[in-house]
Formats: structure tokens, C-alpha cells, sequence
């Protein structure tokens, strides 16, 4: 008897959801466009739907290009002469030129009027859909802004090219291109997060002191995006730290001698190239006033901090959406996989978590738009550290989580949640790991006690609107009043700031079903850290449905 089917056919492939692919990631995200509505940025959502129409279509399948083929460096060409160039594949730089074009660097300081932090903060949020890695020399870029106008005859030429909506990642002199980016270089071998024990050293050129050109001898264990047209640094001019900014090209035209030792290989970020170099004296200009380095370079940290908020927020809300999406399509034990009760409880837990990143993410924008108001300025000095500290550190859990969901298939590299579990710890260890933002925010609660009242009044705002509330913020301020052992009990008290911080906003500005949900979670009795614990009076289903990307 014949075989009923051909040898080659051994099955039929069914029960396989369609990837996530083929959508408008803003017009598809309810979370998203609500909160941007929430916090004035109404009048940018034609702009977002444009942004995130690729994102969510051909950027897609470049930012999986981008993180397979990897940055390469070569350090001289084929006549022997030092290049220290790095060579990206061309979806990075159809990535960069996007979102370059779009307004990614350049928004809130282009066009001022309110909303355009929070427009600007989601343009950030869809671009992570696509390839975190080439976020890093993005978000420099931006946030470089206020420490180079420190030096107003420094930013009148550098700005207009910073602030361009052209992208050129050509390798020649930045005076030559329509626009740039910037990079920053702090971390020595020996010091890590403790930037003053950096022995990298400047020596004036000809004449010392603000707005001067030095030039600079040792190294940087961490440099990323070295491609970048100038690097903000530290080193000590005269035995004190000073900020610099330092580019690859001499106003003469030579190559400035930052020479590139190697390439990081890392566990994540892969697309975005990080370097260890060294100073060769190479040229650069001091921004701000001698010993004033960490002043004035602390003013593109608060942002890229602030971006790490956004980064890690982004990474949620996307492992939430595929973890949704991919359950809604398939079966298991006859019946839908996301209305297993169990997995139910998972997917609404995860979409809370990244819903309530999210919220205190774009609250900070919405305070970086007023920040001409003392108290949300002072506000914007205290939370970023905390949902700094909060967010990335719950991404990485959060990113597993959802892999676990999607199962076998999401640990593979062809599926985006492995790449969104491996970028995961980044945003945590960089830009300060968990630690330095425990102790710098206790040090600036200490120094600028207008800062405390500024986040307890933001607090408040929730108080008598839901009594597991109320007690949380009475134990937290038993907490903050005892001085006790407090670098200790730093991340305690760190945690308790963080879901009341998130449960405020959620209180005040959200949907009162996710704010009763997450209050209940997070600040009732009994409450678990790991996902999949939401006790049964939450709407479960009613969450998974919000956070449902729609097509």
C-alpha cells in the first residue's frame, strides 16, 4: 500500500500566532496615546503616527539588521594611516536618520511650547520599539544641549548642527556635515562611577580657563557611540575636573588623536558600538568654569537618565504587547492561551507594570516642559533618580517574564523578546548603577530640601484617594523622619518612594481601573514581587484588553 502522505511531509504547521509586525506602533498603543493626551502633548499626535507607521513596518526589520550585523572597527585603512573608524550595516543608519529627521535630539529645544518633552519623550518610547541600541548616541545627542550652552560661543557653532533634522554618519569633520551627533566619555578603568578619581589631563593649548582649547592625554574605559562627532569628557585641568567638549576632527581638518583600542562585546545593546579609547592629546574645549566638570557634565546625565526611564518603559511595553499578542493566537488545553486563568493573571500583571513605568516616564517630561517652575523643576531633580533606579531594575524581570509567555519560541534570536531581555540590565548599570542613584538622591534631598517637598507634594496630590494609599504614605514618611542607618535602608526607602510615586500619578492622571488595580497590587497587603500574583477582584481581562496592540 502506497504511504497517505509524501515522505517529505512529516506535518502541518498550525497553532503558531502571525508575528507582531505591520502596524502603526503609536495608532496601535491606547496606553501611549492616553498618556501623551494626559500630559499636553495632543497637539503632536499627526507627528507620532507618522514616527510610528515605519516603526512599526520596514524599522522593524531594521532594527534586527542592525543587531545582527554588528558595528566593526578598523583602525587603519589600506595605506597604514589611523582611521578609527567604525563601520555600521545601513539599517543603522536608516534607524538614526529617522528618527534624526523626526525630531528625536532636537524638539524641545527647537520648538519650546508645552508638550514638546512629552512628544519628544514618545518619539524616544516608539524609536525602542525598533532597535534600542541606536537610542544611546540619539539620546546623547539630545541631552548635550544644556551643557554645551553652558559655553555660549561653543554652542553658536556647534548647536545648529546638533539640533538638525539631517543625519550624516560620514566619517569627516563636523564642520563639513549638515548635522551631528554627540557622545560622552566618563568612566577610567579605575574609578568606575567615582568620575573624581580620574586621572585623564588637560593642558591649555595657549590660554587656560572657560570656552579655552586643551589638550587632553589618557583614557576612557567606556565610550559610547565613538562614531559621534564630539564627546563630552572629564578630566583635570590643574588638578581640578573639568567638562570638555572633544571632537573627532581638528578645526584644522587633521584627525584629533582619540584613538579607539578596541570594541565592547556585550551581553545586549549590541548595535550601538562601545569603546575603550585613548587621548593622544587630542584637542577640546572646556565648557564651563575650571573644577566646575561634574556640574556642568551632570546636566547631560539628569537627560540621559531620564531616557533610560523611557528606554526601560519601552522595553516593557513591548514585551507586554508580544507576550498579548502571542497568546492571543494560540491554544492550549482547548482553549485560548491568554484566557488561561493563570497566564491571564501574568500578561494583566505585566501590562499594569509597564502601564505605571510609562505614566511616571512622560510625568517627568511633563515636567521637564515646565521646568521654568521652581517646583517641577526641583521635582525633576528628585524622581528621575527614582524612576531611574525602579524601572530599569523591574525591566529585567519584566522582559524574562514575558519571554517565558511566549515560550521556546521567544528565547530564539529571530523572536524581539530575547533581544528585549538582553538590553534589559543595561539602562540599570548605565548612567549610574542602582546604588549611585539610591545615594545621589539622598544627597540631593539633604542639599535641596525643596526637593523633598517637591515630590511630597506630588504625593499628596493622591491623598484620600484610596486608603492602601494613605497607609502607604504615612509608613513612608515614618521612613524618611528617621536618619538612622539610612544609606542602608537607601533602597527601602527607595522602593516605597518608587510604587508611591507610580500609584500617585496612576491616582491622579490615570485610568481608575488601572489605578485601583495597581494600588491593590503593589501597596495591599501581601504583596509579591514576581508577576502573575494580582489578586482575583482585578479585572484581569479588562487590562490585557487595554493594553492589546490594535490593527
Amino acid at each position: 500500500m502506497p504511504p497517505s502522505h509524501p515522505p517529505a511531509e512529516t506535518h502541518e504547521v498550525f497553532n503558531q500566532p502571525a508575528a507582531l509586525e505591520n502596524y502603526n506602533a503609536f495608532q496601535s498603543d491606547r496606553i501611549l496615546q492616553y498618556w501623551v493626551s494626559q500630559f499636553g502633548g495632543d497637539w503632536g499626535t499627526q507627528h507620532l503616527a507618522q514616527f510610528g507607521h515605519r516603526i512599526g513596518h520596514d524599522l522593524q526589520q531594521a532594527g534586527f539588521l542592525a543587531n545582527k550585523h554588528l558595528p566593526e572597527f578598523h583602525s587603519h585603512n589600506r595605506f597604514g594611516q589611523r582611521i578609527d573608524q567604525v563601520d555600521y550595516h545601513p539599517a543603522y543608519h536608516q534607524l538614526m536618520s529617522h528618527a534624526v529627521a523626526h525630531g528625536h535630539c532636537a524638539m524641545p529645544w527647537t520648538d519650546k511650547k508645552p508638550g514638546a518633552h512629552v512628544i519628544r519623550g514618545a518619539i524616544a518610547y516608539l524609536h525602542n520599539h525598533a532597535d534600542p541600541g541606536s537610542g544611546c548616541p540619539l539620546t546623547m545627542t539630545f541631552a548635550s544641549v544644556p551643557a554645551i550652552s553652558t559655553q555660549p560661543e561653543i554652542a553658536a557653532r556647534w548647536l545648529p548642527k546638533i539640533l538638525s533634522l539631517e543625519y550624516d554618519g560620514s566619517n569627516q569633520p563636523w564642520f563639513d556635515k549638515p548635522g551631528v551627533t554627540i557622545g560622552m566619555a566618563m568612566t577610567e578603568k579605575q574609578g568606575g562611577s567615582d568620575v573624581r578619581a580620574n586621572t585623564t589631563i588637560a593642558d591649555p593649548v595657549s590660554a587656560a580657563g572657560a570656552g579655552q582649547l586643551y589638550s587632553l592625554t589618557g583614557h576612557k574605559w567606556f565610550c559610547s557611540a565613538p562614531m559621534c562627532d564630539a564627546f563630552l569628557v572629564l578630566a583635570q585641568a590643574d588638578e581640578q575636573l573639568s567638562c570638555f567638549l572633544v571632537p573627532r576632527w581638528r578645526d584644522d581638518g587633521s584627525k584629533n588623536p582619540i584613538h579607539i583600542q578596541r570594541l565592547k562585546n556585550k551581553l545586549g545593546n549590541r548595535s550601538n558600538a562601545s569603546s575603550e579609547i585613548e587621548f593622544r592629546g587630542a584637542h577640546g574645549w572646556m565648557l564651563g568654569q575650571p573644577g566646575r566638570g561634574i556640574a556642568t557634565i551632570i546636566q547631560m546625565v539628569a537627560l540621559t537618565r531620564y531616557d533610560c526611564m523611557l528606554g526601560s518603559s519601552a522595553l516593557m511595553a513591548q514585551a507586554a504587547k508580544e507576550a498579548i499578542w502571542h497568546t492571543h493566537g494560540r491554544q492550549v488545553f482547548g482553549k485560548n492561551l491568554h484566557d488561561q486563568p493563570l497566564m491571564c493573571n501574568v500578561l494583566a500583571d505585566l501590562a499594569l507594570e509597564a502601564e505605571a513605568a510609562l505614566a511616571i516616564s512622560l510625568r517627568i517630561a511633563k515636567a521637564l516642559d515646565h521646568a521654568d517652575d521652581p517646583h517641577q523643576a526641583a521635582l525633576v531633580r528628585s524622581a528621575t533618580g527614582i524612576g531611574k533606579y525602579w524601572i530599569c531594575k523591574r525591566a529585567i524581570q519584566h522582559t524574562y517574564e514575558a519571554m517565558e509567555c511566549i515560550g521556546g519560541v521567544g528565547y530564539v534570536d529571530e523572536n524581539v523578546t530575547n533581544r528585549l531581555y538582553r538590553e534589559a540590565p543595561v539602562n540599570a548599570i548605565w548612567e549610574g548603577s542602582g546604588n549611585v542613584q539610591c545615594l545621589d538622591l539622598l544627597r540631593v534631598l539633604q542639599r535641596e530640601p525643596e526637593t523633598l517637598d517637591a515630590l511630597m507634594a506630588e504625593l499628596a496630590l493622591a491623598s484620600a484617594k484610596h486608603p492602601l494609599f494613605d497607609t502607604a504614605l504615612a509608613a513612608l514618611q515614618d521612613e524618611l523622619a528617621n536618619p538612622q542607618h539610612i544609606e542602608m535602608r537607601a533602597r527601602r526607602v527607595m522602593e516605597q518612594l518608587a510604587l508611591l510615586w507610580q500609584s500617585a500619578t496612576l491616582l491622579v492622571y490615570g485610568d481608575s481601573m488601572i489605578a485601583e488595580a495597581f494600588v491593590i497590587a503593589r501597596l495591599g497587603e501581601g504583596h509579591f514581587h514576581h508577576y502573575g500574583t494580582l489578586p482575583p477582584e482585578v479585572d484581569a481581562k479588562a487590562i490585557i484588553k487595554r493594553a492589546m496592540p490594535e490593527r
